[in-house]
């Protein structure tokens, strides 16, 4: 079986290819995202498209990649589920979830978890409620556990994320401002204990000047912190 590929494609936004072949991508964000390479931002067909929450930069060209790729399923909050099908995407297509629960899909296991930010979704120039954010633990085919956190501060119960899932790679936003910086995904480090890190959510915006560096600087030995490209290959 072979292994788990990561790409960052910038911001919060990855595709994944797994062991089976599969292709997930979170938080797709990628025509208006000065961080995405040009020649990332049309990407190869998805099996499962998963939405962390409604802000435009992580919910992103999700409705563009349904009329592309039609045979793509999404996964999000009941509330966005609801949203995206007015926007024309086929209930076939959606799988609204909550927080607790978990997928089988197709071998891959996805249990969505809490995340510490908000969720409104910019419709027609207003803000629609957008139910909770969330976050990813996604379970491949080979056993490889991977924790998108989403946006999010940092939380006490990340330790309970640790406890029930047990993630070896935790992706964590680190900018600051609008999410968690450094010093708060240092402590988050502490309590998920994932051997490795990969900093997301950085310098997309002057406002977010965390950085991977600084990060790594704060945890030691404690675990691994990468800070990718855009378009590195993992």
């Amino acid at each position: 079986m072979r292994e788990t590929e990561i790409t960052f494609l910038g911001h919060a936004a990855f595709a994944i290819k797994s062991p089976r072949g599969k292709r997930i991508v979170i938080d797709p964000w990628l025509q208006a995202n000065p961080a995405v390479p040009e020649a990332l931002k049309r990407i190869e067909a998805p099996d499962y498209v998963l939405i962390t929450h409604g802000h435009f930069d992580h919910l992103g060209d999700s409705v563009e990649i349904a009329r592309a790729h039609p045979k793509a399923v999404f996964v999000c909050n009941f509330e966005i589920s609801v949203w995206l099908g007015a926007q024309g995407i086929p209930e076939a297509n959606l799988i609204g979830m909550n927080t607790g629960g978990t997928l089988d899909l197709d071998g891959i296991k996805v249990s969505m978890v809490h995340a510490d930010h908000s969720c409104g979704i910019l419709d027609g120039g207003k803000i629609v409620y957008g139910g909770d954010p969330c976050g990813y633990v996604v379970v491949f085919e080979n056993g490889f556990t991977l924790y998108h956190a989403g946006d999010t501060n940092v939380f006490s119960d990340m330790s309970l994320i640790r406890d029930l899932y047990h993630p070896e790679v935790a992706l964590l936003p680190i900018g600051g401002h609008y999410t968690m910086g450094p010093r708060e995904a240092a402590k988050a480090c502490e309590y998920l204990q994932a051997p490795t890190v990969i900093a997301m959510h950085h310098h997309t915006f002057p406002a977010l000047t965390g950085s991977p560096e600084e990060l790594a600087r704060l945890v030691g030995e404690r675990c691994k912190v990468l800070g990718p490209k855009p378009g590195d290959r993992l």
